[in-house]
């Protein structure tokens, strides 16, 4: 009977818990700054085309800060390890441009298309630019390790 009744309290419990009205906040969200910084990038996307098995790409993304104040850039995050972005570390300040350069390592062969977040104090705080392209498998870069061996090579 114990057993019982103490079930019963303990469901009684949980499904007040479940019913319970959630607190107002205690503050109101901050206000979106107007004068906040703003990105106004030449090219979001940049499609690579064609590209030989093991070479790596590189794109400059072009930004122009259209703000009033400057944009600080915390961490630009790629969605894979193949693709390295760098990006300036100093405050780009209002009509000021500036970029970040994105490198793809292209060793898999394939369509490929890759984000890249960058993450600052924008209006837009969490910015997503984008590589596009296509490993090309039957034309492989040719690297010192790759070339025939000259030394032993029949003279013509």
């Amino acid at each position: 009977m114990k057993k019982i009744i103490f079930s019963l309290a303990l469901f009684t419990a949980i499904a007040f818990q479940g019913f319970a009205q959630n607190e107002a906040p205690t503050s109101a969200p901050a206000a979106d700054n107007p004068n906040a910084g703003d990105f106004a990038f030449n090219e979001e996307t940049h499609d690579f085309g064609k590209i030989a098995k093991g070479t790596p790409v590189t794109y400059e993304f072009n930004f122009t800060n259209n703000g009033k104040e400057p944009i600080v850039i915390s961490n630009v995050q790629s969605s894979c390890g193949c693709t390295t972005p760098k990006w300036p570390k100093e405050p780009v300040l209002p009509g000021k441009t500036a970029l970040i350069n994105v490198q793809y390592n292209a060793a898999n062969p394939g369509g490929f298309n890759k984000s890249i977040t960058i993450t600052s104090n924008a209006k837009t705080p969490s910015k997503v630019i984008y590589i596009k392209g296509t490993v090309d498998a039957t034309s492989e870069q040719t690297t010192p390790e790759k070339q025939p061996n000259m030394l032993n090579a029949p003279n013509n």
